[in-house]
């Protein structure tokens, strides 16, 4: 089933609705190392983990696809990730930024990073989406950071007036960062539920687990 999945996914979501190649991210959270590396295998390039200490654990068991941190993220957890990673999503603070920037000097590196927008629930991290091109613009000038675009959460709805908006206001901040930085690349906005809207509103990455995996099971590490 996952590799068919993949398959499926792959050629579904190939484009978005401005014809921007996608990047799918699978999302690994309480899935084996055995189910990710079947994924890859059929097609899956990159990875995504919520929980450090799940990203450590499965590490050394995976090859083959970029790694992606996609989860909260503590900043005395950040030193887990420095030199690992291909993109941390979460980025939903200065301090977190500043200590990511901070031990990416350290090492030697440029760690890239979106900044998490929050769209409008109270329930959720990130800076709020009036604010979003200010924090963008803050911390576009840290060393040891290089800020590749944006991340958003729409809420848990089916109600497309709800949403299309709130993903039009998303893909308005991305473009208006994209003018003024060309590092700019990536609009990550999409999950199981929710990633046909985000793509067709200009989503070019998005975060599939259980369209992938099918329904999440307890961690079996």
């Amino acid at each position: 089933m996952i590799e068919e999945n993949v398959l499926r996914l792959k050629k579904e979501t190939a484009v978005n609705g401005f014809g921007e190649p996608v990047t799918l991210v699978a999302a690994t959270k309480t899935r084996t190392p055995e189910e990710i590396n079947r994924a890859i295998a059929a097609g899956i390039g990159d990875i995504g983990e919520n929980r450090v200490q799940e990203f450590c654990a499965k590490y050394d068991r995976i090859s083959g696809a970029r790694r992606h941190f996609i989860g909260r993220l503590q900043t005395n957890k950040v030193r887990s990730l420095i030199g690992k990673v291909f993109l941390i999503h979460s980025v939903d603070r200065d301090g977190l930024a500043d200590e990511i920037a901070r031990r990416s000097r350290g090492a030697g590196l440029v760690t890239d990073v979106l900044l998490e927008i929050n769209v409008g629930e109270a329930s959720k991290g990130g800076y709020p989406i009036e604010e979003g091109m200010a924090a963008f613009l803050r911390l576009s000038r840290m060393e040891g950071i290089r800020v590749k675009g944006f991340m958003a959460m729409l809420p848990a709805s089916r109600d497309a007036a709800l949403l299309i908006p709130l993903a039009d206001r998303m893909r308005a901040l991305f473009e208006e960062a994209k003018e003024r930085d060309e590092a700019v690349e990536f609009l990550s906005m999409g999950m199981s539920g929710d990633y046909e809207l985000c793509l067709e509103r200009g989503a070019n990455m998005i975060r599939l687990g259980t369209a992938i995996f099918g329904e999440r099971a307890q961690p079996r590490l």
